[in-house]
């Protein structure tokens, strides 16, 4: 398994100023009214300590209750610009990861068939979910956050100062252990949070492939392999938290433990220069009130500090997936013909190992030609060959005399499609599933395209092509998915179809129905069938029998079965 790329920090902040950038005047507006809303929120405090002076100096009740009321008003007036500037903000945040996710999705869909296979799809599955949500937190609620408590501490900071120089001093005074505990965890949190997210894509790619091939787990009696190979992914993923963890219960703790300095050493000092006659009593509540109010921002950024690494490994992962190069446009245009040929290719997923061994093949327009073999012989592997999803490490696959791989992808697709016995069900409605591979398709060829494949289940549908599939609707068992991926295939009508065991999820009766209806859509074109069922054999033009990843007998079934060789033995294993 090969893992998808990871950004750099530096990719990091450019795409993340790039995020913000694109809606400046949200950005101006929400900054706007948080810093309104701070200047608001210092003049309680300062009010406070006016009545202090006040009182001291004799004022009377009427003084002190204008400025009680002033008082109040500042604080109303606080909670409606910050009730304002949070709605802004979370517009605004909402906006970015809109863009966030479909400029994700739109990378992901570029992405070459072949990187997505061989990173998994746990990698995949983790990016677009887990941390796509985890950056979304991050840009709609940590940065904000951020940003204001930020600035709200140098407003609250700022306004000591204006008090009384010294005091603002001592106030900064007893930041250095927060400043220090910071330092600490921001050296260790990026590198310890990509490794956690490393550790949960490698589990989740783990349970996928386990459930998904439980079947063949249980015949190969691999069960307890599978558990332990589960269990050693767990125990990483363990590991990993645990290191996360460590890190934010040093940090938690010396920062808890910090809050409490700067208040004190104001309290102290300001008391000695209050028994001085150099400031009022008013001013050292007022810096004091200060500072307490300085402990809610600070706090939300020592607390969200924590999500930030989360969201910005997160943000570095989601933009790895647009480091991968794109498939290449391709350097030749339309091929002239339709022959398919192969010449001595071969193939490996890893150096040194080749599946195939320098096949030769040719395949005629309009021909169809049944591939069949023992497990493991490289089938699948060849079609991909021919799909031009892998290309050959020695050898060449060509269409027409043009070398597949060097077509531009979206023509390639055009005139070669690969359906395998792996099939999706979109979320959404009949009408929608079929349109992906056809959307100009009217109502009429999307129904013809399902009796054409003998989805017969489509005439119990409540609402015909309206009817919704996936998740809280409709749910269609494998063979009926089987079945509406084959009418796909039927509406994008390409020249050369390549049925990489197709019909294996449905039922022999059902399944030699299906291929016959097949068979009379397909007339003319191409067709080259991953065969388990030797019936598809039976009525192919020719048969190619690989084992080993070569190809070693290729004739009609009659010529085949005449030879008495590989062929012949699997033609009487299949019927005894």
């Amino acid at each position: 398994m090969s893992r998808l790329p990871v950004a750099d920090r530096a990719a990091v902040r450019r795409e993340m100023l790039d995020l913000v950038g694109r809606d400046r005047r949200a950005v101006l507006v929400v900054l706007v009214l948080h810093g309104a809303a701070a200047i608001a929120g210092l003049a309680a405090p300062w009010l406070l300590g006016t009545i202090v002076d006040q009182v001291a100096a004799g004022a009377r009740v009427a003084t002190v209750d204008r400025l009680a009321m002033a008082i109040g008003g500042c604080v109303l007036v606080q909670a409606l610009l910050s009730r304002y500037a949070q709605y802004a903000g979370h517009r605004f945040g909402e906006r970015a990861v809109a863009r966030l996710r479909e400029e994700f999705i739109r990378k992901t869909l570029g992405l070459p068939v072949s990187v997505v296979e061989r990173a998994g799809s746990g990698d995949l599955a983790t990016r677009s979910s887990v941390d796509v949500s985890t950056v979304g937190t991050t840009v709609r609620d940590v940065v904000p956050t951020i940003v204001i408590a930020s600035a709200q501490l140098t407003l609250l900071f700022g306004a000591i100062f204006l008090l009384h120089p010294m005091l603002g001093l001592v106030a900064l005074a007893g930041l250095p252990p927060i400043w220090a505990a910071s330092r600490w965890y921001l050296r260790r949190a990026s590198s310890a949070y990509l490794a956690e997210g490393a550790a949960t894509a490698e589990l989740t790619e783990t349970l996928t492939t386990t459930a998904e091939g439980a079947r063949t787990v249980e015949a190969l009696r691999l069960t307890d392999d599978r558990i332990v190979h589960g269990t050693e992914r767990i125990a990483r993923v363990w590991a990993t938290r645990r290191a996360t963890l460590a890190l934010r219960t040093v940090f938690y703790t010396v920062v808890e433990a910090s809050y409490p300095l700067p208040i004190a050493a104001v309290l102290l000092v300001g008391g000695f220069f209050l028994s001085r006659g150099m400031v009022s009593l008013g001013e050292v509540v007022a810096a004091a009130l200060y500072l307490q109010q300085a402990i809610e921002p600070l706090d939300r950024i020592l607390q969200w500090t924590e999500q930030a690494q989360r969201g910005f490994a997160s943000f570095a992962r989601v933009l790895g997936v647009g480091q991968v190069p794109p498939e290449p446009p391709g350097k030749a245009s339309a091929p002239p013909g339709e022959r398919l040929v192969v010449r001595g290719a071969r193939f490996s997923y890893t150096d040194g190992h080749d599946v195939l061994h320098g096949i030769d093949l040719e395949v005629r327009p309009g021909e169809r030609l049944a591939v069949v073999g023992p497990s493991g012989a490289g089938k699948s592997t060849l079609a991909r060959l021919l799909a031009g999803i892998d290309a050959p490490r020695h050898g060449v696959v060509s269409i027409g005399g043009c070398p597949i791989t060097d077509l531009d992808p979206a023509e390639r697709r055009r005139r070669i499609a690969l359906v395998t016995q792996e099939h999706h069900v979109f979320i959404g409605s009949v009408r929608d599933n079929l349109a992906f591979a056809a959307p100009d398709a009217s109502d009429e060829q999307m129904r013809a395209a399902l009796v054409a494949v003998g989805a017969d289940w489509y005439a119990e549908l409540p609402d015909g092509l309206d009817t919704e599939l996936g998740d809280g609707a409709r749910q269609l068992g494998a063979a009926d998915a089987q079945q509406l991926a084959l009418a796909r295939l039927v509406l994008a009508d390409p020249h050369t179809l390549i049925l990489d065991e197709a019909t294996a999820a449905l039922d022999p009766t059902t399944a030699r129905r299906t291929e016959r209806a097949l068979a009379a859509v397909l007339t003319g074109r191409t067709v080259i069938a991953i065969a388990h069922r030797l019936n598809t054999a039976h009525d192919a033009d020719r048969v190619a029998v690989m084992e080993d990843g070569r190809i070693t007998e290729l004739g009609s079934h009659d010529e085949l079965v005449r030879a008495d060789g590989a062929y012949a033995s699997l033609w009487r294993s299949w019927h005894s």
